[in-house]
């Protein structure tokens, strides 16, 4: 049995009295797009901001390719460059043209000579259709642009997987497709993802597992034939009734 890379043991999150991640149990495989989906309000994004220590658990294990990254040895920096993140909001440099965003990260973290991270990111650039924008900054590119040079970007540092936090959700709706697209290309690649997403349609047909959480806890998971046509738990019936009530 393969060891996942990313596997969460009994994790808490509180913030202050407001308990948000009470005893998430799950596992990511390498090769496996595991989609997490639920409410607003309901733990997903603090989750992956945990999985990635832009949070710190509150209690609980996190342990990356078997070793647990909240021992103190253990290194952060290293271990984020091995883990891209996509937010909602892009986050990329607005002072620094699409190509230095996407080189930036190699030089200062993985010590790359410029002309080699160079043509990484010209590579992935290519590869989510935005190498003929390598000269123009964020403010003269659209939000769909934004987002895949955002995932071009993470698929620089070449990371053993990507974590998205719901990167589709600060999109104009006709802007949401080319995301998508790019993502569920991504995912036929072979490439470990992990989706916190709102996207119903995409969880459905590109994800290997779905996880459903509500009000900090995971109330089920398993494949997505069985949560969107066969949902064992009343709440994920509800949530999915609610949800796709809207489409």
């Amino acid at each position: 049995m393969q060891q996942p890379v990313i596997d969460i043991r009994h994790l808490n999150k509180s913030f202050g009295t407001n308990e948000v991640l009470k005893d998430i149990n799950f596992h990511v495989n390498k090769g496996e797009v595991v989609c997490i989906i639920g409410s607003s309000g309901s733990g997903k994004s603090t989750l992956l901001r945990c999985v990635n220590l832009l949070e710190t658990p509150s209690g609980g294990e996190i342990l990356y390719n078997g070793k647990n990254i909240l021992d103190d040895m253990h290194d952060t920096t290293a271990y984020r460059a091995k883990l891209g993140m996509v937010f909602q909001q892009f986050n990329l440099f607005n002072n620094l043209n699409v190509l230095d965003n996407c080189v930036v990260g190699q030089v200062q973290v993985l010590k790359k000579s410029k002309e080699e991270a160079e043509k990484t990111a010209l590579q992935y650039l290519d590869e989510v259709g935005m190498k003929a924008f390598v000269k123009a900054k964020p403010s003269q590119i659209s939000g769909g642009q934004k987002q895949r040079v955002a995932i071009a970007r993470a698929l620089s540092m070449e990371p053993d997987a990507l974590l998205f936090d719901e990167p589709t959700s600060a999109l104009d709706p006709e802007m949401v497709g080319e995301v998508l697209r790019v993502m569920n290309m991504l995912a036929k690649t072979g490439l470990t993802m992990l989706v916190v997403t709102h996207e119903m349609g995409f969880a459905k047909e590109v994800a290997d597992r779905v996880v459903f959480m509500d009000k900090g806890v995971i109330v089920e998971e398993g494949p997505p034939e069985q949560i969107f046509n066969n949902p064992q738990n009343e709440r994920t019936r509800e949530f999915l009734k609610r949800t796709l009530e809207k489409f």
